[in-house]
């Protein structure tokens, strides 16, 4: 007799442990795409706000003038926000009369606590993809295992075992593994290469603090503040 072995027929047949492992994998899989996608987006437009500005830095523009944009724009990238802050300490240290190492040693602890808070956040919900794809073929191993022992149960019943008797509740089982290994590749590749482009927009952002810190201990001592490259 033909039996169908499809995969919406197999957990249709399944056993109530293994239907709701599926279900979490599947939520899982599903949440982790939508944590893909949005980083994908995140990061791409980072990538882009912090091209234009590093453009603009460097263009020759007038320091203050940089700072007055960067303060009236709604929405700025990471670089620009490192820029913003220290520029603003420097400023304010400068207006109190501190001497030129206390003001810049005031910018670039700010730029610093700035950038460490710019990378916890690129690095928010990637820690979710590492744990997806840590834990999701062991919940889809322990379906299986489930699975197996319940087919086996079944079977003891049977007086006459062959491979069409066992191979349904085999297959049923099979398929948890399947979907956590589904939910779990895709999560350690994002993981990955959303690990190494942060990697690589940390080193960007280290560099521009050093460079900017060059810049204004360049201009700590003009009469009229820090306004050159």
């Amino acid at each position: 007799m033909n039996q169908d072995l499809s995969i919406v027929s197999l957990l249709m047949h399944a056993s109530l442990i293994v239907q709701l492992v599926v279900t979490a994998l599947l939520l899982i899989s599903l949440a982790s795409w939508s944590v893909i996608f949005s980083k994908v987006v995140g990061l791409s437009r980072t990538r882009e706000r912090d091209g234009s500005f590093e453009q603009e830095f460097w263009s020759g523009r007038n320091l203050n003038e940089l700072y007055r944009a960067a303060s009236n724009k709604p929405d700025t990238g990471p670089m620009e926000r490192l820029f913003a802050s220290g520029m603003r300490e420097f400023m304010k240290l400068r207006e109190r009369q501190l001497d030129a190492g206390s003001q810049l040693d005031g910018a670039r602890r700010a730029m610093k606590a700035t950038l460490q808070r710019e990378l916890d956040a690129l690095e928010g919900s990637i820690g979710f993809l590492a744990s997806v794809g840590s834990i999701s073929p062991y919940v889809g191993l322990f379906g299986t295992v489930w699975g197996i022992m319940h087919a086996f149960v079944g079977l003891s019943n049977l007086q006459q075992v062959t491979l069409s008797t066992v191979a349904p509740g085999i297959a049923e089982a099979l398929v948890a593994t399947a979907i956590g290994l589904f939910a779990a590749i895709p999560a350690v590749l994002a993981y990955n290469h959303f690990a190494r482009t942060i990697d690589r927009i940390a080193i960007q952002l280290e560099s521009f603090v050093e460079e900017f810190s060059n810049i204004l201990q360049r201009n700590v001592g003009s009469a009229g503040g820090a306004t050159t490259h």
